[in-house]
């Protein structure tokens, strides 16, 4: 099926002049009127002109002035006020920007860092006149090498940046009267349920700084609930879970690694390495994929396993979820570089969108009243809005993938009454049932030793745990009856000592069997020989019934066996033929 049969171009502006990415773009339902509107943070020229633009279907609504990059927006929830309308949190420079029905509400600052004393101390000696700009940009540059870039200020960052000596000496001169401060700035922006996981639920925002932290943000008050640390700046989020109960960050890093932060961490836990830097991050149930550099897509698990890697026929723009609720279905979209949108499922390549320009930023999502919209901005600064039709499907064709029959759609039944409330108690009672399972769990564990313990205060076990006596015992039934062979085959595991003085007993109900040698010496036991004592035994009982014989290792006059094996007989078939 080809793209235009699957997808309906519901509109296209050329000329609407965006500049943004992928993580600056939402779409939410910003008044309760069951409309999702389209929330894009332009870049502007990417000095001056920076808007968060607001779109109610085809039109723009509204238009907010930002005073720095955006680096990303999310919608999310911070209260339980009625109407249930999401605010708009954007991040820009150090700064995240709160709005509440498109207005104004809260800025919250990063916390500032600690300056680099050296540094603080050339700028103070520049300002004081006690050094010209070669030799500043000398100390800075220096500097720079030790620390590296993310180590300094924005201020000595853009000095090393002045290509001549005139520019330098024109910003020394402006800015050197200043404090020197330095302050992150945020890379990736993120959402975190805090202890709901309804889709109007409260949730906390969850960000990542150029200083190589996350940050998790209380959604009223806006303090730091949690701060943790990565070894690299993070640069693409996937957040799962609940902050009150159990979390999950997927963060990728600008070092092409993978790390993971749970519940209780502080360092992030390197899960997988990536060939090349990633361009973007996608977690689908259990799995992570993400696309690289180098034209790659891989596919990892929770802990780092890697389960497929594709090579694309192109460089990757940007990357998009598409979750199709009504057709139970996640696929990835992926734009290349050839004026085309490459969407997959899992490893196979389902439909392809083909474009007039290069997609820059897509988002997948309800837009207006359509659910499965998929929104694109061009790298000319075009808008496409594309609908899913819904007679659309996405079926695998490859003739190594599953059959017809693997892909259709289980008939789930729906949650009854009883399941609702058997939630509904688990989750009342969540702390009573946690504790009687730890209980039984503490129980189990105590049974299990003792019996150990026994095991070992008895000699009950065919394997000798004594130093000086290392003994390993096991034992065999040969033939059908009435009279059988036992074969005990002994063995010394020590490495160097031999074992003298061992006998080998046999005990049984006399009233069953009869043993022909019940007592049998071994001579010395060399080490890593396996030795071999036979006997007979002879069924004498008439009533067709099978018994137990144990198998007992002594050694000298002791009256504590080393070594006990049970053996269970078989019924003798004379027996079982008459």
């Amino acid at each position: 099926m080809a793209d235009n049969e699957r997808w309906l171009t519901a509109h296209h502006d050329p000329l609407a002049a965006l500049y943004t990415f992928s993580s600056c773009m939402a779409l939410a339902d910003l008044h309760g009127d069951g409309e999702a509107k389209l929330i894009i943070a332009d870049l502007g020229t990417g000095a001056y002109n920076m808007k968060l633009k607001v779109y109610k279907g085809t039109n723009l609504m509204s238009e907010n002035t930002l005073i720095d990059l955006p680096t990303g927006v999310i919608t999310f929830h911070m209260d339980t006020t009625e109407p249930r309308v999401p605010a708009v949190a954007v991040a820009s420079g150090s700064y995240i920007y709160i709005y509440k029905n498109l207005r104004p509400y809260f800025k919250f600052t990063l916390p500032t860092l600690e300056v680099n004393p050296a540094e603080f101390d050339a700028w103070g000696q520049a300002r004081d006149d006690l050094l010209d700009v070669s030799m500043l940009y000398e100390i800075l540059d220096s500097l720079r090498q030790e620390v590296g870039e993310c180590g300094l200020t924005t201020r000595s960052q853009r000095f090393l940046m002045c290509p001549d000596h005139t520019s330098q000496t024109a910003f020394l001169d402006q800015h050197k009267g200043f404090i020197l401060k330095r302050q992150t700035v945020v890379t990736c922006v993120s959402t975190l349920k805090k202890s709901h996981s309804e889709d109007d639920a409260i949730s906390c925002l969850v960000l990542g700084t150029e200083s190589a932290n996350i940050f998790i943000l209380d959604p009223e008050a806006f303090t730091i609930l949690n701060s943790m640390s990565l070894p690299s700046v993070p640069v693409f989020l996937s957040v799962t879970g609940l902050y009150d109960v159990e979390y999950r960050i997927i963060v990728a890093c600008r070092n092409g690694q993978i790390y993971t932060l749970k519940r209780g961490t502080k360092i992030g836990r390197p899960t997988a390495e990536l060939t090349s830097q990633p361009v973007g991050l996608i977690r689908r149930d259990k799995t992570v994929i993400v696309a690289t550099m180098d034209h790659h897509l891989h596919s990892f698990n929770n802990k780092g396993k890697r389960l497929w890697c594709i090579k694309l026929p192109g460089a990757v723009l940007c990357l998009e979820c598409l979750e199709l609720r009504t057709l139970s279905l996640t696929l990835v979209a992926l734009a290349l570089a050839d004026n085309r949108v490459l969407i997959y499922r899992d490893k196979h390549l389902v439909d392809t969108i083909h474009t007039e320009d290069r997609v820059s930023a897509m988002r997948f999502g309800r837009f207006g009243r359509e659910d499965n919209t998929l929104v694109l901005v061009l790298k000319g600064g075009g808008l496409v809005v594309k609908i899913l039709k819904r007679t659309a499907r996405f079926d695998i064709q490859d003739a190594d993938g599953p059959s017809q029959g693997q892909v259709v759609k289980l008939n789930i039944p729906k949650k009854t009454k009883l399941f609702v409330d058997q939630t509904m108690r688990e989750r009342e009672n969540c702390v009573l049932m946690h504790r009687v399972f730890q209980h039984d769990l503490y129980r189990l564990r105590l049974s299990t030793a003792r019996s150990y313990v026994q095991a070992l205060e008895t000699s009950s076990n065919p394997i000798s745990l004594s130093q000086t006596e290392p003994l390993k015992l096991s034992a065999q039934v040969l033939g059908l009856g009435p009279t059988f062979k036992l074969r005990v085959e002994l063995q010394n595991t020590s490495p160097s000592c031999p074992s003298l003085h061992l006998a080998v007993i046999f005990h049984c109900d006399d009233r069953v069997y009869s043993v022909n040698k019940s007592y049998i010496q071994i001579p010395i036991l060399v080490p890593g020989i396996i030795h071999v004592a036979e006997t007979l035994l002879t069924c004498v009982s008439e009533l067709g019934i099978s018994d137990t014989v144990r198998v007992f290792v002594v050694k000298g006059k002791s009256s504590r066996p080393l070594l006990t094996a049970v053996i269970n007989m078989p019924v003798a078939e004379v027996f079982m033929a008459a």
